[in-house]
């Protein structure tokens, strides 16, 4: 999805430099990358703004290696993802930029295209019927959800997994894929993290006692409840890119490790939703 480059500078300076195709959403997110960083959230810290070559949005960063993934998905693992999210989320709070639309196609519930799913050609091309009832059916009833609430929109990382950051023992040291950054409301955006977070290479969905214990955290470290209605947007987005993830295997006959934690948890899911 991007081209990444790690260059050493005349001057000694390690830094890493970042194109990928401009569809107008870079501009805003490195500009949250960098509010983040001088905040002093650990991520690294962008160097320019994000300009136009071409048909390309590129920029340059810092370079900040080092740090180990921190595997599982037991609760106790989900605090300490939901705690850092949560302080992402509340250092954006407040910083205004030009919403960055689309969302990442993963997190993309709130498309106007026709059908479903949003329009990826390389997806749409491919034999639709290779995907489950279980996972259109799921979809369709969490995408009515989150289509129903009606709620504000705010920034905040669409693709909070394991293998974007790095850390120390139980300390952070690095976020990354801040291009990922959506648009939708806080509770959508807590609810994908809450089942997203524990993912390394081929994703799958946490238990549903870590994605409690994830809202719960959040939840404490923002020192606010959560309404019953975006309790329910959360859960409903807990299950949206999972049925993604679950299309995506089945039609590149991938092992159905999305597909089958939905075809396991999403009736649990869809009652915490109301969908």
């Amino acid at each position: 999805m991007s081209t990444v480059i790690g260059l050493r500078l005349a001057d000694g300076r390690e830094v890493v430099v970042k194109a990928r195709a401009d569809d107008g959403r870079a501009t805003s997110c490195v500009a949250a990358q960098h509010r983040l960083a001088e905040s002093g959230f650990p991520c690294a810290r962008p160097l320019t703004p994000a300009v136009r070559a071409g048909s390309l949005a590129v920029h340059a960063e810092e370079f900040r290696p080092g740090g180990e993934v921190l595997r599982g998905d037991s609760p106790y693992v989900a605090v300490r993802y939901a705690e850092v999210f949560a302080r992402s989320m509340a250092l954006l709070a407040d910083f205004v930029v030009a919403p960055p639309r689309p969302s990442p196609r993963w997190s993309r519930w709130d498309h106007t295209d026709s059908g479903l799913w949003p329009a990826i050609d390389f997806l749409d091309e491919r034999d639709q019927g290779a995907v489950p009832a279980h996972v259109i059916d799921t979809a369709e009833r969490v995408r009515r959800r989150l289509l129903a609430a009606g709620m504000p929109c705010v920034l905040g990382h669409a693709d909070y997994e394991a293998q974007n950051l790095r850390w120390h023992g139980d300390e952070v040291w690095a976020v990354h894929d801040w291009d990922s950054l959506a648009w939708q409301p806080e509770a959508a955006l807590v609810g994908a993290a809450s089942a997203a977070f524990a993912n390394v290479g081929q994703p799958t969905l946490a238990p549903i006692e870590s994605s409690e214990a994830f809202m719960a955290t959040y939840q404490d470290v923002r020192e606010r409840v959560f309404t019953a209605p975006e309790l329910e947007v959360a859960w409903a987005a807990s299950l949206w890119t999972a049925a993604y993830n679950a299309r995506w295997e089945a039609l590149h006959g991938q092992a159905p490790l999305s597909g089958e934690a939905v075809r396991v948890q999403a009736g649990e899911r869809l009652r915490r939703a109301a969908a």
